[in-house]
């Protein structure tokens, strides 16, 4: 029993010392990443499974393989304790108002750290048109005569622009003149009260501020307008209207994730092709075991 287990023992370590000699150098690849981005987190999520697609970086660009047919989304974190606006493209097309997409136009405001999937292409404020990989012909874009831009999905951001805060209320100091005039006592109420009233803020200005306040108000729950296009199935998705003011007019972060089929991005290098491990000489046919060595020691060449 003892003599048993020793010499199993030994096969393993032989087994673990003859791949430790000769070890096979892979080039180094670096896992694929799922979400890109600084301002929000963005990822492609194929909502056949829910899963996140790898990103892969290839050339300074990031792509994901899609397949033809599933539906997908764009899913937007948004990594900051502030509100921040996305303006997303699909194929060159923005996916609210079905414009050629341009940075100034609307979007989705993400509250801060909040996270939404973007699943299609928005028709109503309840309605959407599901994002689903197709041929390139028969992509929306394609169809309605913007076909340059396809295969490109594109997201830019922007910070909100804070209120500028009151300028603090400066109380000068009082002249010696106030201060001496203040320690006679000839100085009679009538000149108190003129001097209070001199101080007290005119009659009316917290109305003034109290309005401009809801004024502030009522411009950042005013509606701003949001379109729908047509491409495929219809799906309920709500969403509601807000005001955003951007704190400047070009985008604070801009993301760009290109696609293609999984086929077409092993063909150009941009995923790379698993490795072949050549099969051992043996029997013709298939083999149950590719990857192993079938038999012992063999035997050793002829005297010579």
């Amino acid at each position: 029993m003892q003599r048993r287990l020793l010499l199993s023992t030994v096969l393993a370590l032989t087994a673990l010392s003859a791949g430790a000699e000769s070890p096979v150098v892979r080039p180094y690849a670096p896992p694929p990443a799922s979400r890109i981005g600084g301002l929000m987190h963005i990822s492609i999520v194929d909502r056949t499974n829910g899963a996140e697609l790898p990103v892969y970086r290839h050339r300074g660009e990031y792509w994901v393989a899609g397949r033809p047919g599933a539906r997908y989304a764009i899913r937007a974190r948004n990594a900051m304790g502030e509100r921040v606006m996305a303006v997303m493209s699909v194929d060159g097309v923005n996916v609210v108002t079905g414009e050629t997409a341009g940075v100034g136009q609307n979007g989705y405001v993400f509250g801060p750290r909040e996270r939404s999937d973007i699943t299609g292409w928005r028709k109503s404020d309840s309605q959407i048109a599901a994002f689903e990989f197709a041929a390139a012909g028969n992509s929306y874009a394609s169809r309605t005569g913007r076909p340059d831009d396809v295969g490109v999905i594109g997201v830019a951001m922007f910070r909100e622009r804070r209120p500028e805060p009151p300028p603090p209320v400066v109380t000068p100091y009082p002249s010696r003149d106030e201060y001496s005039n203040r320690e006679r006592r000839s100085e009679t109420p009538s000149s108190m009260a003129d001097a209070r009233a001199k101080a007290a803020p005119p009659a009316g200005s917290a109305d003034m501020a109290a309005e401009s306040s809801a004024g502030a108000m009522a411009r950042q729950s005013a509606p701003s307008p949001s379109l729908g296009t047509a491409h495929g199935r219809r799906e309920t998705s709500y969403v509601g209207k807000t005001t955003f003011e951007r704190a400047s007019s070009q985008p604070d972060e801009v993301i760009r994730i290109r696609y293609d089929s999984r086929e077409n991005l092993v063909a150009a290098g941009v995923i790379p092709m698993p490795q072949r491990w050549p099969r051992p000489s043996g029997p013709s046919g298939p083999s149950p075991f590719p990857g192993s060595d079938p038999g012992y020691v063999p035997d050793p060449p002829a005297r010579y």
